[in-house]
């Protein structure tokens, strides 16, 4: 490849992966044309896409680029294939462990043609359980609300307790029968002897 041709596909690279700091990297060996067309048409209805990349250009891209996975990581080992797109890592890693599921279940022989080497979130190398762990965006940000909420219900509830059970108090004593006091039976039989 001329120096030319391999600047052209550094600079497409460049443009392509520069606003994507969240990726999945895979190695896929012997799969048909059929199981690749199908898996990028399932994917691209999640808004998630493929590419093939050369080792040695996109490992200089992604210097470039900020994300330093080194000359010997595994990622650089082997066939590549990169998937971006969808809203966070995490719904990234779901949907593409789902659609890798469902094409081996619908052909066994796929079985060993997809290896996932690992994910890159902002731009450092981890782990795809890892990733699969990881809250997306919408359950994080539901988190956060849900802890900075928390201590103000229980204050709230800390408030309105004594209040609570002093009203249950007032009830269950105004539900009682009155009872007659010895001081009362003693006037009525006073008033009733004269």
């Amino acid at each position: 490849m001329s120096k030319q041709i391999k600047q052209m596909e550094m600079d497409s690279l460049r443009k392509r992966f520069g606003d994507f700091r969240d990726l999945v990297v895979l190695s896929v060996n012997k799969v048909d044309c059929q199981s690749d067309n199908l898996l990028r048409l399932n994917l691209r209805k999640k808004n998630i896409s493929l590419q093939v990349v050369k080792n040695s250009l996109a490992r200089r891209v992604f210097d470039d680029l900020g994300i330093q996975l080194g000359k010997e990581s595994p990622y650089w080992q082997g066939t590549t294939v990169l998937a971006w797109g969808s809203s966070s890592l995490a719904e990234l890693s779901r949907e593409l462990d789902q659609h890798l599921k469902d094409l081996v279940k619908k052909n066994a022989k796929l079985k060993d043609s997809f290896k996932v080497k690992g994910a890159i979130s902002d731009g450092q190398q981890v782990g795809f359980d890892l990733a699969l762990k990881m809250p997306t965006r919408l359950e994080a940000i539901a988190k956060v609300i849900g802890m900075a909420l928390s201590p103000a219900s229980r204050l709230v509830s800390q408030l309105k307790a004594p209040g609570a059970n002093l009203a249950s108090q007032i009830k269950t004593l105004s539900e009682k029968k009155p009872e007659e006091s010895p001081v009362q039976a003693d006037a009525l039989v006073s008033q009733g002897s004269t």
